[in-house]
């Protein structure tokens, strides 16, 4: 039997195992459907079970800041799982979360010196809410309950964080949600109305300053917490206009609502800072984050607050009564460590910073296609809207959507050796985030491949 022979076998035996037991997520299941089996990475790049190479464009989920294939990071976590494997949070420290919680506040803004560790980053947005309910209950305002987020916006699956998120098709199986929470306009540019369209600072303050009126709609006294990507996932990378964040933080403070940051995906470099609030200039009361704080090498999250929101457990008898048993993993903290001395030693955010432009420029390229309708993102993080006439800016319907994002261009982006995603959650779009280390080379391969499968979809629909 040849290599050749072994790793069909191989690949064979998998894809039957897959489909007899693996229950995928966000996934499609059906006598049809073969998933990819994805078996090694290295740098940028990534290998099927069959040898074929792709270009990682999405850092796996928005995670692989550093690269795939970095042995330090296994080494840490080895290393870690030698001398302690695990022990919980439960009013206990252990070495690798004490250092970490302590260099990831170092990074934070502001007083935002508190670290609660979770596994992932949708258990940091749930531990948030609870975190703002229970302040406000303990500071005499008890009836602060309720979340404001934005349309579309995408901020997790557990129940509490199902009813941040503002995307109605993911929240219709499991109603009935948990009850607080409440949508706002999200801020695409692209589709802003005609009195905004040349103007974005006016879009922004417009947007803001519907947080406000939802706020003195569902009163003042019931709002908790307001909930928002530096830059919006969901949709399709919305940048916030100047000024957004500047009047939303106002408009906070006036009513005595908490600011979350959310940055799962924003964070760790992805567009530029350590925390994207620091590239857009605000501090919040709350961030959360998760993926690139180990470059996804071992499962963590976190939730950052305040010294203000800590105080009222600062007593000696008032417990926040919530956590996670794999909170704060000793080998998880060992790995983010290891990966944040890659960011410092390599020089990462800086890279982001330098090449950002290039990456901007080189998706712009795109423009000469008829069905591009928007580019558009900061830093390593960009979504590209298609459209069925330029002019105009018409979207397509369902059955169009399904027939270019499902029935062509995912395979077929696949099959020319890049991995990113086409969405459709608001107006169709294809998402990029390669890792962070890539540069002009990578942003050039991503580019052959895009404008070869988009210039083949305008000829499609």
């Amino acid at each position: 039997m040849t290599a050749v022979d072994v790793a069909q076998t191989t690949t064979t035996d998998l894809a039957a195992k897959a489909k007899r037991h693996l229950w995928g997520h966000f996934a499609r299941h059906g006598d049809d459907i073969n998933p990819a089996i994805i078996t090694r990475g290295e740098g940028v790049h990534i290998w099927d079970s069959d040898g074929n190479k792709f270009i990682d464009g999405l850092s796996g989920l928005f995670v692989v800041q550093v690269g795939h294939g970095r042995a330090e990071l296994a080494e840490a976590a080895a290393k870690q799982a030698e001398t302690l494997a695990f022990f919980p949070l439960w009013s206990f420290g252990t070495p690798p979360a004490i250092e970490l919680a302590e260099r990831v506040a170092g990074y934070a803004p502001g007083d935002l010196n508190r670290v609660f560790f979770t596994t992932g980053g949708g258990e940091a947005v749930e531990s948030a809410w609870k975190l703002a309910k229970q302040f406000f209950k303990l500071t005499g305002k008890p009836g602060k309950y309720k979340v404001i987020s934005r349309s579309i916006a995408y901020h997790g699956t557990p129940q509490g964080a199902l009813a941040i998120t503002g995307i109605p098709d993911f929240k219709a199986p499991f109603d009935p949600p948990t009850p607080g929470g409440f949508r706002v306009p999200n801020t695409n540019f692209y589709r802003a109305p005609e009195q905004y369209s040349t103007d974005p600072k006016a879009w922004g303050r417009y947007c803001a300053d519907r947080i406000a009126e939802a706020i003195e709609f569902e009163g003042p006294d019931t709002v908790a917490a307001v909930f928002l990507e530096p830059v919006q996932n969901a949709g399709g990378c919305f940048p916030p206009p100047p000024g957004y964040f500047e009047r939303v933080r106002e408009i906070c403070d006036e009513y005595d609502v908490l600011l979350v940051s959310d940055e799962v995906i924003c964070a760790y470099g992805r567009i530029g800072s350590m925390f994207a609030c620091d590239d857009f200039g605000y501090v919040p009361d709350i961030i959360t984050c998760a993926k690139g704080l180990t470059s996804g090498y071992s499962p963590i999250g976190a939730m950052i607050a305040s010294d203000r929101l800590f105080e009222p457990f600062n007593d000696g008898k008032t417990v926040f009564g919530h956590g996670y048993t794999f909170g704060g993993h000793p080998v998880s903290s060992a790995v983010a460590l290891a990966n944040l001395d890659i960011f410092e030693r390599e020089g990462i955010n800086a890279h982001v910073k330098d090449m950002a432009p290039a990456f901007r420029a080189t998706l712009e390229k795109l423009y000469d296609l008829p069905i591009v309708g928007d580019v558009r993102g900061e830093g390593f993080f960009y979504g590209i809207e298609l459209v069925k006439d330029k002019a105009t800016k018409e979207t397509f319907n369902d059955a169009e959507c399904e027939r270019l994002l499902r029935g062509y261009l995912t395979p077929a982006l696949f099959e020319a050796g890049l991995y990113c995603r086409a969405d459709d959650r608001g107006d169709p779009v294809v998402q990029l985030a390669p890792p962070l280390i890539s540069g002009q080379k990578e942003f050039d391969a991503i580019y052959d491949i895009l404008h070869g499968v988009l210039s083949e979809a305008s000829r499609r629909m």
